[in-house]
């Protein structure tokens, strides 16, 4: 029965089962949106037939090609398609909840154990694991992405400027050239027939709005939470490709950068997320909390991880709900799809930037290459969950503490 024909008390007790069917998967979804999908597919549409299957799919290829975390925006959409935007806002907190939580206790529990002397060796192998994940995932992206000659070149390009000048600030530039390059063939693409367009401009109007305002206000006070605020939302604005290419923009911006956190507390947080259920962009709680650390106090720290969690996920909904709207007519334009294959390949090579200067640190160190090299062979020939791997690397380095 459609959605508009059920009665409010009908249409409430739907949509508590359908949050509770979010809790459910925010416990249990481990890895990354290619996981999740399958999980999607077996609980909201075998189970509950909220949707077909084929539209399921549907919404997961617009998440895809929007900035942002890809699973987020995915069952968010489906909120919105099953109860606007409430639930919509409702099923983004439950989500990423669980995560948030336990990524920001692990920031509160590095720096007490920060505090107290206590050495972090115990995640000395753990560290060069999240190298394996992140190479393993830019290669796993980079075969479905990469098939022609451009690609390449956009990708080499790409990896170099990101290289040479790792700065915050080339990300989106290097993201819009790509996608341009590659706009230019856009007769190469099937022609579809084409709707009028109808868009309803409010959610972007909001969506940039935020952005200016967060980035005048952050300059303006020169306040740390408004300004990892602000640091989150760009980056949640232009992150194209999930976990595997906003990892790389956060190493560049909070450790290279503006060195709130070091190589080695980053990395133990970027492997840990692997840990974890739900959405891997919860790393950003993580980061905001020890980003804050300096001010002092658990509350300043909590008002971090609040800041930079907000700052990740609220403009990847707002544009959800711009573009979900239109997203049927929009996609029959060939530059819109051309330009797609520019994006994917310039992240990539972002991605293959951020592995190539995570690594050299560790290119002396036997131990490290070894961990690397035995994370990508367990990830491509076995079908070992991440977080057995993660809580493999966490055992040995206690028992050779």
């Amino acid at each position: 029965m459609s959605e508009s024909l059920l009665h409010p008390p009908v249409k409430r007790i739907r949509h508590l089962i359908f949050l509770k069917d979010v809790l459910i998967l925010a416990l249990t979804c481990f890895g990354g949106p290619q996981v999740h999908l399958v999980m999607f597919l077996e609980r909201f549409v075998q189970k509950r037939r909220y949707l077909t299957e084929e539209e399921l799919l549907e919404l997961q290829a617009l998440c895809q090609i929007l900035p942002g975390p890809t699973s987020t925006q995915t069952i968010t959409a489906l909120g919105f398609k099953l109860g606007g935007p409430n639930l919509a806002y409702a099923t983004v907190l439950v989500w990423s909840l669980p995560a948030v939580l336990v990524m920001t206790l692990a920031a509160l529990g590095i720096y007490y154990l920060q505090q107290n002397q206590i050495s972090l060796t115990f995640m000395r192998f753990v560290e060069p694991m999240a190298i394996g994940f992140l190479a393993y995932g830019g290669y796993t992206i980079g075969a479905k992405v990469i098939h022609k000659n451009t690609h390449w070149f956009i990708l080499i390009t790409a990896a170099v400027i990101a290289y040479l000048f790792p700065s915050p600030y080339m990300t989106p530039i290097v993201i819009v050239l790509g996608g341009f390059v590659t706009s230019l063939g856009f007769r190469k693409h099937e022609k579809m027939d084409k709707n009028p367009i109808h868009i309803q401009w409010a959610n972007f109007i909001l969506w940039l709005s935020v952005l200016v305002f967060a980035a005048a206000l952050g300059a303006i006070t020169q306040s740390l939470p408004v300004r990892l605020f602000e640091n989150f939302y760009r980056n949640g604005s232009l992150v194209f490709g999930g976990g595997q290419v906003l990892n790389p923009m956060l190493y560049t911006e909070f450790v290279e950068f503006k060195q709130y956190l070091t190589r080695q507390e980053f990395l133990s947080g970027m492997a840990l997320a692997q840990v974890i259920p739900g959405p891997v962009f919860s790393i950003a709680s993580y980061i905001g909390a020890l980003s804050m650390r300096s001010e002092g106090g658990l509350g300043s720290q909590l008002w971090g991880s609040l800041a930079a969690t907000t700052g990740i996920f609220l403009p990847g909904t707002f544009l959800i709900f711009f573009v979900y709207r239109f997203w049927n007519s929009l996609k029959k334009y060939r530059g819109v799809r051309a330009s797609l294959e520019g994006i994917n390949a310039a992240s990539v090579g972002l991605t293959a930037a951020a592995v190539i200067r995570m690594f050299i640190p560790t290119a002396t160190n036997t131990t490290a290459i070894i961990t690397i090299i035995g994370t990508l062979g367990i990830l491509q020939y076995t079908k070992t969950p991440p977080y057995v791997i993660v809580l493999g690397g966490i055992l040995l380095g206690i028992l050779f503490h």
